[in-house]
């Protein structure tokens, strides 16, 4: 490759343009880009800094659980979200109660904040259930189910904003009524051609849609720098979107860029797009090998920008009491062991449920499968010689 061919390194921070209110040790300093969204921050009360804290601690706690559960032949694949916890929990904890939640395949925080049982993600990843879970059950407060075809999903938000705009359900004029799309995705999905369709007829239709780009610097194996030559919040400009550049290991500032582009898409403004600077500590998946292709060096300089560390800190600095650590720490503990002893009851799934809700019809393509694995599990009755 000729030398002024080489990709331009867009894992650096864009200082200029990134917002953040807290350093990475804690303390409050608010970069220029953040000064429009110190008011939001300025109006959260001490609980609701406490539940940032708690809704972080609390998941990895789960995601920890889960990822030993896999490695025990519990779970056929885990997606750890480890390092992503402010970018999630800001992002979630934004969104009204009507608004409707599209997340890829690791948004556990933004689930479990929505209402999803977290067991219902292990039966996902457990291989007993398609879906997970029902997102049409109030319950589960609009989050929509998890989708492992990248990018598929940044389709299915579009579509459905769109369908917001056709019944009038947004741009009305009525916080408490009109409706949000906030769609999650990462940096290799990115370059995926249904992100960027999805991105066109959002534009067109002036969806009342947020965009949110975790950019956790690997798409697998492939870092961002071989993925784009400029930032990744530009690609959202392209399109005519106003696109926030912000420090994903910020949760205050997750949550206050997240605010105000909810409110202003669902006020009848049109897309937006965020792209929230953060880190994939874990591997990709359970079946992924990380120290193949990124050094220790580089994962020591993100632990030391890790969200919950910098939350503490900064809770800690406002006098926050080492009992409410503690009580957190718990609730995490308690978390984590309830879903072990119910994943550990879960046991299997009748054959019938595999081809179950394939399709909205019955189908002769299920019925052969079907009809074949009965006769495959037949052939081992009596014994194999």
């Amino acid at each position: 490759m000729p030398e002024n061919s080489a990709p331009t390194d867009t894992t650096a921070t864009d200082d200029a343009r990134t917002v953040r209110v807290l350093a990475a040790d804690g303390a409050f300093a608010p970069t220029a880009a953040a000064e429009p969204y110190l008011a939001l921050i300025d109006a959260l009360t001490d609980a609701d800094l406490e539940g940032f804290y708690r809704d972080m601690a609390v998941i990895r706690a789960f995601d920890q659980q889960a990822t030993n559960l896999q490695r025990q032949g519990q779970l056929a694949l885990w997606p750890p979200s480890h390092g992503q916890e402010a970018a999630q929990v800001g992002s979630a904890r934004a969104a009204r109660p009507q608004d409707h939640l599209f997340p890829s395949y690791r948004e556990h925080a933004v689930a479990r904040i929505r209402g999803v049982d977290p067991l219902d993600i292990i039966r996902l990843m457990r291989g007993l259930t398609h879906g997970g879970w029902n997102p049409a059950d109030p319950k589960n407060g609009n989050a929509h189910i998890y989708t492992l075809v990248l990018g598929a999903q940044t389709l299915h938000a579009t579509g459905f904003g769109m369908g917001l705009v056709f019944d009038g359900r947004c741009g009305t004029g009525d916080p408490e009524r009109d409706e949000a799309v906030i769609v999650y995705y990462g940096d290799g999905a990115s370059s995926q051609g249904d992100v960027h369709e999805a991105m066109v007829f959002a534009a067109s239709y002036r969806t009342p849609e947020v965009f949110f780009l975790q950019n956790n610097q690997w798409a697998i194996s492939v870092p961002v720098a071989t993925q784009s030559r400029s930032p990744l919040y530009r690609r959202g400009e392209g399109y005519g979107m106003p696109s926030i550049h912000v420090d994903g290991n910020d949760v205050l500032a997750s949550y206050a860029v997240t605010r105000v582009a909810l409110d202003e898409a669902r006020g009848g403004a049109g897309p937006r797009a965020i792209e929230a600077m953060t880190y994939r500590l874990g591997a990709h998946t359970t079946s992924d090998d990380p120290t193949k292709y990124r050094t220790g060096d580089e994962e020591e300089s993100w632990r030391r920008r890790d969200p919950i560390a910098r939350m503490r800190a900064y809770l800690l600095g406002r006098g926050a009491s080492e009992s409410f650590f503690t009580e957190v720490d718990a609730e995490a503990a308690a978390v984590a062991d309830d879903v072990r002893t119910r994943t550990n009851a879960l046991g299997g799934i009748d054959r019938e449920t595999i081809f179950a809700h394939v399709y909205s019809e019955p189908h002769p393509l299920m019925d052969e499968q079907s009809r074949w694995l009965a006769d495959y599990e037949a052939s081992f009755e009596g014994g194999a010689s």
